[in-house]
């Protein structure tokens, strides 16, 4: 988003991600705390799918680009974390992630550095 953007938020219930072919692209912006990662991980997997059978069969859904914030207290807390950097370089620049740590005392590793904000 930019300065003055205009955006759109739900917060808990039901919600799902659905786009039909047809629909104008959307880019979604998740954010997830803890295992509040389980839906919206869901959501990832079904844009993954959706990214994957649009560029093996050409389907017609438009799709924008998923940007996932998700935040734990540290590392070991990230649930998914392995499955969501697969997700990340599968389909790079159409799927990214930022995690955020607030309480990590240990070292973090390589693989999840350049994808860490926080202490």
């Amino acid at each position: 988003c930019t300065l003055d953007s205009e955006v759109a938020l739900r917060v808990g219930g039901d919600f799902f991600f659905d786009p039909q072919p047809g629909d104008s692209p959307v880019n979604l912006v998740l954010i997830a705390g803890g295992v509040g990662i389980n839906p919206l991980f869901s959501i990832l997997l079904h844009i993954a799918d959706l990214h994957g059978y649009q560029e093996g069969k050409g389907n017609r859904h438009k799709l924008g680009t998923a940007t996932l914030y998700y935040s734990a207290k540290n590392t070991s807390e990230l649930l998914f974390k392995k499955n969501i950097l697969g997700l990340m370089k599968a389909f790079p620049g159409k799927i990214t992630c930022c995690f955020h740590v607030t309480q990590q005392h240990s070292q973090i590793c390589k693989e999840l550095q350049p994808h860490i904000t926080g202490k």
